[in-house]
C-alpha cells in the first residue's frame, strides 16, 4: 500500500470542499467509482475512505 498516493489523493479530494467530500465518501462506501481514486488499489481506496471519514468527523465536531 502506497501511503504517498493515499495522502496525495486525500489532499486532492479535500480541496473540493466538505459537500463534495461527503458525496465522495458516500460513493466510495457504495463501491462506486470516484475519478480521483481510480488509480488506487482497493486497499488504498479503503484507506483513503477512512482518512476522509476522520477528516469529516473533525470538521463536524467543530460545528
Amino acid at each position: 500500500m502506497d501511503q504517498t498516493k493515499i495522502h496525495q489523493c486525500v489532499e486532492t479530494l479535500s480541496l473540493k470542499g466538505c459537500e463534495e467530500v461527503t458525496k465522495i465518501i458516500a460513493a466510495l462506501e457504495q463501491g462506486e467509482p470516484v475519478a480521483d481514486t481510480l488509480e488506487l488499489t482497493v486497499e488504498e481506496r479503503l484507506a483513503t475512505l477512512d482518512e476522509l471519514r476522520s477528516i469529516m468527523a473533525v470538521y463536524q465536531a467543530r460545528k
